[in-house]
């Protein structure tokens, strides 16, 4: 069962702080997963969230670091010293603890590091720090299991069992040659039924997949994604292993770029919390609010070169919020799907095929809804059949070419290096309002005849 705080456990938390009863705090939060106590910290002020942090073993408080809101997490390391930082790092794999100290100032970065007793952690994370966060390498953890071609069965296994003391979890053993360079993997259940005499090079597995530590996040989860992989090895430049980016960071690469492309989608141009400040939320809304009033102030234009139709055809401005509406609504609709396919490399066959796929679906879509649309219109509301003729080929027509534009503006945006999740937000809405706009009166002028 998930667990769920309740403000009767917070209240009883905050209690047992104010009473500077450490040992029930200990005793009510042991049985409580790492996570958990996370969710607990992030309902607390910093004072208590802080005091908690600092009675826990930090084989605990290490994980619930990782866990924790990143503004509960920076609040937190602003009340610790170096040396508690330190004592927090050296629990943790190198990739997380590089993702905290990366965190810090780079004064007290250095004071952290010049704390952390384990030199060979220190290098590690110094490393680490030289790639960018959203590459392979800024991924990649140093701890793994790895063995050289020319050892036997027997060395090994002893071998990998003093590697494996400093790995939190063994997914994959890796064969390396005597230049460190990746040549394959080495199978568990070969490595259990081959006699101690037989060598590495005779048993391993040459097929392996591996990344560059120049290679991008998203373009690591791809490859995890399509190969179901729980791990995978990363090679430098020369070809040599340097560490390897397991199952749990990609899923987290996979969440904050689908929480990216959503807010893109709704028209945040930032990575923003709900409780960020106003000045952080207007940063990011602002812009996309003032192309959408641009974009409004252009549809006010078109309607004006069409006032005389206004005048003289007074119904058709009852449909103008219903064409324009359509038109966003369809450009959304194939935007997200081209979006879709490119974030998951679902894309496939001619551009040519796919306009003619996208022409014949919307115009199949078009004419069921302009059928009712006309249908109701001539029963219910009783307008002309020129109107309502007018209304549905405006109708047809919009969705074709809202759909068009849906279809090839993420593809247009991704050949420019711009991320596609863009046009499933205002940008298409607008642009498609404007469209529908135009077309409609356009089509109502030559039916018309205004």
């Amino acid at each position: 069962m998930a667990f769920q705080y309740s403000q009767e456990l917070i209240f009883q938390v905050s209690q047992l702080i104010e009473k500077n009863d450490k040992q029930g705090i200990i005793n009510l939060l042991k049985d409580f997963h790492y996570a958990d106590i996370a969710e607990i910290l992030n309902e607390l002020n910093t004072y208590e969230a802080t005091y908690i942090f600092k009675i826990l073993d930090s084989e605990i408080t290490s994980e619930i670091l990782l866990e924790v809101d990143e503004d509960v997490r920076e609040k937190i390391l602003q009340n610790l010293s170096a040396k508690e930082i330190a004592e927090e790092l050296i629990e943790l794999d190198s990739d997380d603890a590089t993702d905290i100290i990366s965190e810090l100032s780079e004064k007290r970065k250095q004071e952290v590091i010049n704390e952390i007793d384990d030199d060979e952690h220190v290098k590690d994370i110094v490393e680490l720090l030289r790639y960018d966060e959203d590459s392979a390498g800024g991924l990649m953890a140093k701890e793994l299991v790895k063995v050289n071609e020319n050892w036997n069965v027997l060395t090994c296994v002893k071998e990998m069992r003093a590697q494996a003391e400093e790995v939190t979890r063994i997914h994959s053993i890796y064969v390396v040659d005597d230049n460190d360079k990746l040549k394959g993997r080495l199978s568990l259940k070969d490595l259990l039924t081959t006699s101690t005499r037989t060598p590495i090079k005779d048993i391993y597995i040459t097929k392996v997949d591996f990344v560059r530590v120049g290679d991008s996040a998203e373009d690591v989860a791809k490859i995890m994604q399509k190969y179901d992989l729980e791990a995978i090895p990363v090679v430098d430049e020369l070809g040599r292993l340097v560490g390897r980016i397991t199952i749990d960071d990609i899923v987290d690469v996979i969440k904050e770029e689908a929480e990216k492309d959503y807010q893109l989608a709704a028209g945040i141009s930032q990575d923003v919390e709900a409780d960020d400040t106003i000045w952080e939320l207007t940063r990011a809304r602002l812009p996309w609010l003032i192309l959408a009033l641009f974009g409004g102030f252009v549809s006010v234009f078109v309607l004006g070169g069409f006032e005389e139709a206004l005048k003289n055809h007074k119904e058709l401005f009852f449909f103008t919020p219903l064409i324009a509406a359509m038109a966003g609504n369809v450009g959304v609709q194939s935007s997200a799907i081209i979006v879709q396919g490119l974030a998951n490399d679902g894309l496939r066959g001619s551009m040519f095929n796919r306009l003619l796929k996208e022409i014949l679906l919307s115009l199949f879509n078009g004419f069921v809804l302009a059928a009712i649309l006309m249908t109701a219109g001539m029963f219910l509301l009783g307008f002309e059949f020129k109107l309502g003729l007018t209304v549905a080929i405006s109708l047809v027509t919009v969705i074709i070419v809202a759909s068009i534009v849906g279809t090839f503006i993420p593809i247009i945006l991704e050949k420019k290096g711009i991320d596609p999740a863009l046009a499933t937000g205002p940008f298409i809405t607008t642009s498609n309002d404007i469209f529908g706009i135009l077309i409609y009166f356009s089509i109502a002028k030559i039916i018309l005849g205004f």
